[in-house]
């Protein structure tokens, strides 16, 4: 556990961290823009998910201090149980036993103040269908995998900070 708390202080933990939400964000543009998978709301959303993660490190990769850490962590949670409940949502959306009723929107619900979608819409403007599934790798689709990513970002967030209790040191 003082391995995991000394680790956690590092930029280089913070970078690797930066670097894996690069590479899903990369990802998913490959997909969206090369492969021409459309994006639904939901996959919008689990990309914002992403990002979060993603900025959550910036500022301990800029002045890595007690302040700029504890930032981190709650965003970094946030974003990661978040992303999970949405992916769940997501396949829950697609395996649904009446497809009828299983919908989601069409335009995604940011902030007035942050319209993503219109600023970036290569981005973050949904143009699919959550009940589609036109991505399967290991029989398991974008949702599915999305959850386990999640899974692991919520898990080693929850043992960082675990291991920082144990340790007794500040996060």
């Amino acid at each position: 556990m003082t391995f995991i708390s000394n680790i956690s202080d590092t930029r280089l933990a913070w970078g690797l961290l930066f670097l894996s939400t690069l590479l899903l964000e990369a990802y998913a543009l490959y997909t969206q823009h090369a492969m021409d998978l459309r994006p639904c709301i939901m996959c919008i959303y689990q990309r914002t998910a992403v990002f979060g993660i993603m900025f959550a490190c910036l500022p301990v990769l800029v002045a890595n201090n007690i302040l700029t850490r504890l930032f981190a962590y709650a965003i970094w949670g946030i974003s990661a149980i978040w992303g999970g409940l949405i992916a769940w949502e997501h396949y829950d959306l697609q395996t649904a036993s009446n497809p009828f009723f299983a919908t989601c929107e069409i335009v995604p619900n940011f902030p007035s103040w942050l319209p993503l979608h219109e600023w970036l819409p290569n981005l973050f403007a949904a143009t699919g269908d959550c009940g589609d599934i036109d991505w399967v790798f290991m029989q398991m689709s974008m949702p599915q995998w999305m959850m386990v990513v999640f899974g692991i970002y919520s898990a080693i967030w929850f043992v960082v900070l675990a291991a920082r209790l144990v340790t007794k040191r500040a996060l």
